[in-house]
């Protein structure tokens, strides 16, 4: 029996390529809309497991410490990211507020532990149970987490704020800001080396 051809489909264009052995730092590009199809898988399984539970831990520190301070003729007031997105709720902002909230905590947080899931069967050498309903629900989450944007909004009423009254970032933003990178990190292609390495092992 002939060994079975492993192939790429570009998800741009559709295009159908096959897929090569990578070294380190090398990328392969689709043929007819220049897109990336293909890269080195810089990360083990088991550094990805390390980093899903990181951003676990770092995701509880962004909702539990406040992300700005202020301070106004000896008073003082502290939010959380759950706290702005409440406060923003407030009027009619609601609309805007319940899509931060789900753009900032509620996707993230099913990306956290989507992967934390996924990953800690990989590490055993294991599919997780529901992997391909997992791995489709990874990639569908992917475009509406702004954990960027959340960010950007935050330095920004910074800066605006500190001109008026005296601001100061809290622990929360540092923490969102790493967990932005992490999250960037682990959910993107990278993760859909599972797919190879659990290949014959999904059910």
């Amino acid at each position: 029996m002939a060994a079975r051809l492993a192939l790429i489909i570009c998800e741009y264009c559709d295009t159908v390529h096959e897929s090569v052995v990578l070294t380190k730092r090398e990328r392969a590009y689709c043929v007819r809309c220049g897109a990336l199809v293909q890269r080195d898988a810089p990360l083990s399984v088991q550094q990805l497991l390390a980093l899903s539970i990181s951003a676990a831990l770092v995701f509880v520190f962004a909702n539990v410490f406040p992300v700005i301070a202020i301070t106004m003729q000896g008073l003082n007031n502290q939010a959380t990211l759950s706290e702005s997105v409440l406060a923003l709720a407030q009027g009619h902002l609601t609309p805007i507020a319940l899509m931060a909230g789900m753009t900032i905590i509620v996707v993230p947080f099913l990306q956290i532990t989507l992967l934390c899931w996924l990953t800690s069967f990989a590490a055993l050498g294991r599919a997780a149970p529901g992997f391909k309903g997992c791995m489709r629900a990874l990639e569908h989450l992917r475009p509406w987490s702004m954990l960027e944007v959340g960010l950007l909004g935050v330095l920004v009423a910074i800066v605006k704020l500190a001109g008026m009254l005296d601001v100061h970032p809290g622990l929360g933003v540092w923490a969102l800001a790493m967990l932005t990178v992490l999250v960037i990190l682990i959910s993107g292609k990278g993760i859909r080396r599972l797919w190879d390495d659990l290949e014959g092992l999904i059910p």
